[in-house]
């Protein structure tokens, strides 16, 4: 599976890539609004578990790639969470290499994966997870269409967080403006 944007190639990771996750998850700029950075050996186990994702249900983070030359910029995906305020839901996750921020490519590649996620899967919304600090990823999910349903206390990152969402409501309403 392949998208592409105007500037990105969102492409699934290969078995051979867990290099690429660990440039992420080990940045500790990057994982800022996160517990921890995660080492080559938890990087290795989070790549099989998307590459799992992928044969299961068709999804999960994507290597994000420009086009004009193959830079590596980041990651940006879906998540499949049973348990989002005591229901399935979908989420658009993204994570960029600092030297690509304020760029727009964090807004470009969400818009693409929940674009897919309305069009190819039968959640009625896309949700995104932010921790309550992280204003640059805060804004990232409204200019993806998404508002603030609630805040919570308690989750598996250990620390609060905001739910973000769009309905496909929503959704079709805004793709019918453009």
């Amino acid at each position: 599976m392949l998208i592409e944007t105007p500037r990105l190639r969102l492409r699934r990771y290969r078995e051979d890539e867990v290099e690429l996750v660990h440039s992420l998850m080990s940045d500790p700029l990057v994982m800022r609004y996160y517990p921890r950075t995660y080492g080559v050996d938890e990087c290795r186990a989070m790549l099989d578990r998307m590459l799992v994702s992928y044969r299961e249900r068709g999804y999960s983070m994507f290597a994000v790639e420009a086009k004009t030359d193959g830079e590596f910029l980041g990651q940006v995906g879906l998540l499949h969470w049973d348990d989002v305020d005591a229901r399935e839901d979908v989420e658009v996750a993204y994570l960029l290499r600092p030297q690509f921020w304020g760029m727009g490519y964090a807004t470009e590649a969400a818009r693409a994966c929940r674009d897919w996620a309305f069009a190819n899967l039968g959640f009625d919304r896309v949700v995104s997870l932010i921790d309550v600090n992280n204003e640059p990823s805060i804004a990232v999910a409204r200019r993806n269409g998404m508002t603030r349903l609630r805040r919570l206390e308690s989750n598996r990152l250990g620390r609060p967080i905001y739910v973000y969402a769009i309905s496909r409501p929503e959704w079709s309403e805004e793709t019918r403006e453009k």
